[in-house]
């Protein structure tokens, strides 16, 4: 039959002030301590003030925002407030459960923050973050070289034109190709020689003005993929031009020179645009990437996709002028094979001969639906098509009306007589292309897919391993590569950007680095090494015990691989409860039950059963912790367990793969025993400053730290809700105990909309409640709020929102109840690669060849004027070390930068999972996997390939569109720790 084309594709306020600043006392020399690896510094408890000078590098920033705050960067600041109260844990903060709703708008014109309304925040230009307190000083000095490029800045008038198509275009491809075809015929006349860019949508740009303010032109486009040899298809749009604005270098220019709090991000739009305006003709672009088959040719990932290499590029503000931020990228696309070939690799067998399964036909529509194929029985024709579905019957079965008399004709005799072309396996579906209401049937056979499109529904796990290792590049052949890229793209001989003026150089920018001291660890008294001082970011635990090893008294197995012997996993069992006792806990080797073997498809029925069988011979005491063997593949198991086991039975659980069992590592054992610990309310470490009070701005008074992140559902699934989690640190003055909270809230809703809530109660009237909220003993004096995962188009909402969700949760537990708080976004999806000077001074990077851990940047290409910094805290294990970015929105603690610094790459020695300095500072880090946890409670419907909950499990919409489904909740006991480790 024919085929047809398819188209492509009322509010409150908030007012915001800066709270009063503390009086910075005199500053004294705190005594040096011994950072030298030859042995830990006194430990005794110390109120001396730490002495810091903050002069800053050679830099106009120095003194130019003493109006911003009341900070001065020219001069000394106190590294830590002292403290008159002594460092007990009789004022420890106590996490209690809370949870829901809060919604606020905001307006700002000054600055204290009200709570007040409700209703959506807007974000508020005159709302300024944290500006820099200065330049950190710790540590020693290096040179590093990151993948920054010095722009130029051009000295032309840049103009914005709104741009009009009618017919209306949806697709940007389309609407640049217009506007390409308008710029070849009328260049030289209408548009007075100038040369413009295009965001693909409604704006148009220019250096200079064009001859005119309005004007339409008429422009006749050619279907080039439509027919290869032969009459082409011709269409005829209208394009209407019109002037909009010009650009303000001037503002840009003060604004990089540190003189304007406010960035314009229409001129670095622009700017951004003509710089991917060539890049956008050469390549596929996705997002700010770009990829091509050219660049370095496609790896294959299995199931019909392949690798396909390139890069990335964004123009930066920085506090060296414009920079251009280049880094390599690789993505998963679409084989542009034969549909018959792709559905083979997709399946892993030959289907020219076998009719399909049903299970095989569901995953060939998940795979290619919206999928672009093109026709490759019309000879020279090739029409595209985007596919909508798949046919349930064969298609030797398929007839369908010819005429209006519904004269029927089958789909095999309507190509052989219209095309002249014989279907051969006519025991497969057809592609449905079309809408459900009139669809269009094409032969599998007859279809090859259409090259360059990205693949973005979830991948394998072997697609995953096979895309990282495309990925991954040692230190210095990245960045061959980037000033490979560079030199290939060729600014400066780009016409785009040559028409605007733009000039990039093709040299990175060194940068001034310094590397911080690694903190010193305090484990238990009864170990042979009481303290630890960290060489290159990693430990062991020989000779070691946890500070707070945890008793085990009560525990039981449930054996759920079939290949694992009864005889072998009691050996497993026997192995692990030595290491848990040699690590410095208390561990019965005998469990309450022998070990239990049970079908993964039984996973609950088994749960219960060990669980009343332990609770019976013990006769109402609980089971304290649950060991669970699963097989190496065992999709949705684990995730069953946790959810049965931590909302439902209330246990502590503990799950090994298979392959750890038969082949017993001691390292994996002490890896294991530490989980165990915090699981059960112990402590593996504490930073030895902290035992000993020393910790600037944590150590004076009593301190919450907190960690925040929302995890959204992956591409394609439209239902599923984002998943919020919050962790405190429960343990003041040592910090490394954290509980943690979740709740489900709108899909991709990046505010956490559960910090603070207030509901009516018919008994007690309005109620409180909230993520955030607290009961302590002694309430927090301070807050340190670490939030993950915001890109800097959000930092105003989230900063408004949050805070002020913060501020009502602590005045509802008091009236004026204000602690200050530091609110600090952390960034890892970031672009910004450090590089070491000189490769070969193996002094300067780590074994793996990256830059050594506790390196800390905030010049040069850091922000002009807010507080921000990069940390690499961590070692590298392979590929390239991403360092973490860290941007201090608020600050009414008065952080200077050594202290921010120094604090977070320190908590990052305290991740309780490893012995290992972690990449992103632990509370953020938690806060992560508390959020992924919660995934696997939305009910047990789970994905085919990865145990992670399914989008269709029971999509948790209820109550209209608004309504989330709420997760269901942590038993009180399981609350209370680190249940997600």
């Amino acid at each position: 039959m024919p085929v047809r084309q398819m188209k492509e594709g009322s509010e409150q306020h908030i007012v915001i002030k800066p709270q009063l600043q503390t009086t910075i006392n005199p500053l004294q020399k705190n005594p040096k301590t011994a950072q030298n690896g030859k042995g830990p510094p006194n430990t005794e408890p110390q109120n001396n003030k730490i002495h810091n000078t903050t002069s800053s590098p050679p830099s106009r920033n120095r003194g130019r925002r003493r109006g911003r705050g009341g900070r001065k960067s020219d001069q000394g600041e106190a590294f830590m407030r002292p403290s008159s109260r002594p460092c007990t844990a009789a004022s420890k903060p106590v996490i209690v459960a809370a949870e829901n709703v809060l919604n606020v708008s905001v307006s700002s014109s000054s600055c204290q923050l009200v709570a007040a309304g409700s209703g959506f925040p807007s974000s508020s230009k005159s709302l300024c973050f944290a500006p820099r307190p200065g330049y950190g000083q710790l540590g020693t000095k290096c040179i590093v070289k990151a993948n920054h490029f010095l722009a130029e800045l051009p000295d032309k008038d840049l103009n914005q034109y709104d741009v009009t198509v009618t017919p209306e275009v949806s697709s940007r491809s389309v609407n640049r190709a217009i506007l390409a075809e308008l710029v070849k015929l009328y260049k030289e006349s209408d548009l007075g020689m100038r040369l413009p860019a295009y965001d693909g949508r409604k704006s148009l740009y220019t250096a200079g003005e064009l001859p005119f303010k309005w004007k339409e032109f008429t422009i006749k486009l050619i279907d080039e993929d439509d027919v290869i040899n032969g009459p082409k298809r011709e269409k005829e749009y209208k394009v209407v031009i019109k002037f909009v604005a010009r650009a303000n270098l001037h503002h840009l220019s003060q604004f990089l020179a540190g003189k304007r709090a406010d960035g314009p991000q229409e001129a670095l739009q622009i700017l951004d645009i003509v710089l991917r305006e060539l890049s956008i003709k050469r390549y596929c672009p996705v997002g700010r990437s770009f990829f091509s088959p050219d660049i370095r040719k496609p790896q294959p990932l299995g199931d019909g996709l392949e690798a396909w290499c390139g890069f990335y590029q964004s123009i930066r503000p920085t506090q060296m002028g414009l920079s251009l931020n280049i880094d390599m990228a690789s993505a998963a696309f679409i084989e542009a094979l034969p549909v018959i070939e792709f559905v083979a690799q997709l399946l892993g067998k030959d289907v020219s001969s076998r009719p399909l399964s049903d299970s095989d036909r569901v995953k060939i529509k998940k795979a290619l639906r919206g999928v672009k194929v093109e026709v490759t029985h019309r000879g020279n024709v090739r029409r595209k098509y985007r596919v909508s579905g798949l046919t349930s019957q064969p298609t030797r079965e398929l007839v369908f009306p010819v005429d209006d008399n519904s004269t029927m004709k089958s789909v095999v005799e309507y190509f052989q007589e219209m095309y002249g072309f014989t279907i051969k396996y006519t025991h497969l579906p057809c592609l449905q292309v079309g809408n459900q209401k009139k669809a269009n049937y094409l032969p599998m056979e007859a279809c090859k897919i259409v090259e360059g499109q990205r693949y973005t529904k979830r991948l394998s796990e072997k697609q995953i391993t096979a895309l990282l290792k495309v990925t991954c590049q040692r230190p210095r052949d990245r960045e061959n590569s980037i000033l490979q890229t560079v030199q290939h793209n060729d600014y400066n001989e780009d016409p785009y950007a040559k028409e605007f003026g733009i000039k990039i150089s093709e040299k990175q920018a060194s940068v001034e680095a310094r590397v911080l001291p690694a903190p010193w660890l305090k484990y238990h008294k009864t170990g042979k090494e009481k303290d630890c001082l960290p060489q290159v970011g990693q430990w062991n635990m020989m000779n070691k015990k946890m500070i707070n090893g945890m008793t085990v008294s009560r525990w039981a197995c449930i054996n759920f691989s079939r290949s694992v012997q009864e005889s072998v996993a009691r050996g497993f069992c026997n192995e692990l409860a030595q290491m848990c006792q040699v690590s410095g806990m208390e561990f019965n080797p005998e469990p309450v039950i022998p070990i239990y073997m049970a079908r993964p498809d039984q996973v609950e029925k088994a749960l219960k059963h060990v669980y009343h069988a332990c609770v019976n011979k013990l006769k109402g005491k609980e089971l304290e912790l649950l060991l669970a063997i699963l097989p190496d593949n065992n999709g949705s198991l684990y995730g069953d367990i946790k959810r049965i086991c931590e909302t439902d039975l209330g246990l502590i659980s503990q799950c090994c793969l298979t392959k750890h069992v038969f082949k017993i590592s001691k390292q994996y054992l002490a890896n294991v025993s530490l989980k165990i610990n915090v699981k059960m309310g112990g402590r593996n470490t504490v930073l030895l400053d902290a035992i000993s009070c020393r910790i600037p701005l944590v150590s004076d008074i009593p301190t919450i730290i907190f960690g925040a992140d929302v995890t959204h559902p992956e591409n394609g699934e439209d239902s599923s809700p984002s998943i919020a989690a919050v962790v405190a640190s429960q343990d003041w003055p040592e910090v490394t105990k954290y509980a943690g909270l979740v709740c489900a809230q709108a899909h991709r809703q990046e505010l956490i909309q559960d910090l603070y809530k207030t509901w009516h109660d018919p008994a007690r009237g309005t109620v409180s409640g909230g993520m955030i909220r607290k009961a302590t003993g002694q309430k927090p004096q301070r807050i340190i709020f670490y939030r993950d995962g915001v890109s800097e188009g959000q930092f105003y909402q989230v900063l408004l929102f949050e805070l002020d969700a913060i501020r009502k949760a602590c005045a509802s537990l008091e009236p004026n109840y204000q602690p200050p708080v530091t609110f600090i976004v952390v960034q890892k999806r970031h672009h910004t690669r450090l590089f070491a000077n000189n490769h070969k001074d193996r002094s300067s990077t780590d074994r793996s060849g990256n830059i050594l851990p506790g390196t800390v940047v905030d010049t040069k290409i850091c922000h002009p004027t807010e507080f921000d910094f990069y940390l690499c805290s961590h070692a590298g294990i392979q590929g390239t070390s991403r360092p973490a970015h860290y941007h201090v929105l608020w600050d009414e603690n008065n952080f200077t930068a050594d202290g921010i610094q120094s604090l977070t790459n320190n908590l990052c020695y305290t991740y309780a999972r490893c012995t290992r300095s972690v990449s992103v500072v632990p509370p953020a880090y938690y806060a992560h996997l508390a959020a992924f946890r919660a995934r696997f409670y939305m009910e047990p419907e789970m994905a085919e390939n990865g145990g992670s909950p399914h989008k269709g499990s029971k999509a948790i919409r209820e109550g209209g569109e608004s309504g989330v489904r709420p997760l269901p909740a942590l038993k009180e006991n399981v609350k209370r720790v680190m249940f997600y480790c």
